[in-house]
């Protein structure tokens, strides 16, 4: 072929791997609305409806639904990770914990598929969310010592206290948030006011877990 007919045939070429750009754009976005929707349950005929494309489409971008999920997943972790690294810049070191547990609290309030996803329990963990998970909990781990530096928080705790933690305030005030979307913020308030430094004894041995996050069977 003749480097004019190669400069003819290539912009097509670009335009479809354009276009498949677009199209796991537009994928994610449904998956990401249809799972926080509808929850882990949420079938691919429902996201490809969504999206606007079809069914086969969707698994020529993600093989098995678990992979579309685990990537919807990471994707709501890498951003409350940020969250965390944004509010480690912050002066004051008790409210940039404060504020990184209230989007993790706000996350699993508006996301079905992720307070979901924190209760699935599996011997078989996606790759992407286990480093997720890790990131997650380093984050956590890294506001934590903050705090305690500034002799606010207790010494005892943990990133992964804190993480379970942000679970347990979703989760107590779940009963009401269909009457009142921000009910949580007054259990997180209690629960952040539990974890400030006092002359109380020490807690007992945390207990290393596997499985704070989405697990994928």
């Amino acid at each position: 072929m003749s480097t004019e007919e190669e400069a003819v045939a290539a912009p097509p070429a670009r335009r479809m791997r354009a276009d498949a750009v677009r199209t796991r754009k537009a994928l994610l976005k449904a998956a990401a609305e249809v799972f926080a929707e509808h929850g882990a349950e949420a079938s691919i005929a429902q996201i490809a409806a969504r999206a606007g494309i079809g069914k086969g489409t969707v698994f020529r971008h993600f093989p098995t639904k678990e992979d579309l999920f685990a990537a919807i997943i990471s994707e709501a972790i890498d951003g409350l990770v940020t969250v965390g690294r944004q509010q480690a810049e912050q002066a004051d070191a008790d409210a940039a914990l404060l504020q990184f547990m209230s989007a993790g609290v706000d996350l699993y309030a508006n996301n079905r598929a992720l307070a979901e996803a924190v209760r699935m329990v599996s011997d078989v963990r996606h790759p992407e969310i286990q480093a997720g998970q890790e990131q997650l909990i380093a984050t956590a781990e890294s506001l934590a010592r903050r705090a305690q530096r500034d002799g606010s928080l207790r010494a005892d705790i943990n990133g992964q206290d804190v993480m379970l933690l942000i679970c347990g305030v979703y989760y107590t005030a779940a009963p009401l948030l269909a009457a009142d979307p921000t009910a949580w913020r007054r259990y997180l308030q209690l629960t952040f006011d539990g974890m400030c430094a006092t002359d109380t004894g020490p807690l007992p041995p945390a207990l290393v877990h596997n499985s704070l996050l989405p697990t994928i069977r």
